[in-house]
């Protein structure tokens, strides 16, 4: 294994010395140049066989979406030993997002705020760069997440799903519907019974007539907010056995501030990640697992730091994991440690 990978703990203090987006945007482009000169200088391979959706995943630790919102550093991700790579969210237009700054560290809590509102360049541009990507054609599983526009009114919402699925189905071993973002105006609405209904119900009446055009299924996952009532939860659950929805990720980031009370930067709006989400996770996916049964596919993420915190959403229901806040703090060798972790859990 690279040497590089055991070197994040002497860089980070530099990188968090630095704006956070800033840091987050010269990471992806150190990666990304990296790779390009000498791919084996980031690379891991971990190797824990998992079933997902139908889909066979080297093991079960993925990329959550929202590190990479272009799909323009797919490959080089995915070097770091992911099973799975999520990219976006997409938007059918490109937009700048909120204003900056917009992502906040918390580091006493190991935790992050952001606000970033779905900042992208657009479908086309996405497509792209996912096209120019290797992961998909060397065995790699990608997930491609969508979203809606902020200028789109929330009633027309359906019509920017559609479009977003319509782009990149083609290009994606799963698509992935964000409707948890808390960085949008209303989005949270579409979690609503008759919202979803509408809304999933339209996407798996598209899906299958993109299946008859190209001759091949793609599982549909919906990413939840983890400040659900049970009663929502179970809503959430109605709504994804009555649409064929093939899975639920469990979960998005959290409005709710009591992990963080009278920490620098708690008081500003946005999403918090990170530690803080763990139990609020582990809470919605047993909720999931007791209403779906012992068989539908839950991805769990939100807080995880550890290896036991990996397997604890294992044990919570969840088939698999997304690591996204985790990266930062405790850099790319938490990748391994997960595996290895939910690895042992299962012997």
């Amino acid at each position: 294994m690279s040497l590089l990978l055991h070197t994040y703990g002497l860089v980070r203090p530099a990188l968090f010395r630095m704006d956070a987006e800033k840091a987050h945007e010269f990471t992806l482009h150190w990666l990304e140049k990296v790779h390009q000169v000498a791919a084996s200088l980031i690379s891991q391979e971990l190797l824990l066989p998992t079933k997902l959706m139908g889909l066979d995943l080297k093991n079960p630790v993925g990329l959550a979406a929202g590190l990479d919102k272009n799909g323009a550093h797919i490959d080089a991700l995915g070097a770091l030993g992911f099973g799975f790579v999520e990219v976006g969210t997409v938007t059918p237009l490109a937009q700048s997002g909120n204003p900056k700054p917009r992502l906040f560290r918390l580091p006493a809590k190991q935790c992050l705020i952001n606000r970033f509102g779905f900042n992208n360049e657009g479908l086309d541009q996405f497509i792209h760069n996912v096209q120019q990507s290797q992961w998909r054609k060397n065995g790699g599983t990608l997930g491609l997440n969508i979203g809606k526009n902020a200028a789109t009114p929330i009633e027309n919402a359906t019509e920017d799903y559609l479009k977003g699925l319509d782009g990149v189905y083609a290009h994606a071993d799963y698509v992935t519907v964000n409707i948890s973002s808390p960085n949008t105006q209303n989005l949270r609405a579409l979690q609503g019974e008759n919202e979803l209904i509408q809304l999933l119900g339209a996407l798996n009446t598209r899906r299958a007539e993109l299946q008859e055009q190209q001759g091949r299924y793609v599982p549909i996952a919906v990413k939840i907010a983890p400040d659900l009532d049970s009663a929502q939860i179970d809503s959430i659950a109605t709504a994804v056995q009555q649409c064929q929805i093939d899975g639920i990720i469990a979960t998005n980031t959290t409005l709710s501030r009591d992990y963080v009370i009278n920490q620098p930067n708690a008081h500003e709006q946005g999403g918090l990640s990170g530690p803080a989400v763990h139990e609020l996770s582990l809470r919605v996916i047993q909720r999931l697992r007791q209403q779906l049964g012992t068989d539908y596919p839950i991805i769990g993420v939100g807080g995880i730091s550890s290896g036991v915190q990996a397997v604890e959403k294992i044990q919570a229901g969840a088939n698999a994991i997304q690591l996204y806040t985790g990266l930062i703090y405790q850099g790319p060798l938490l990748i391994r440690d997960c595996v290895d972790a939910i690895q042992n859990q299962t012997r």
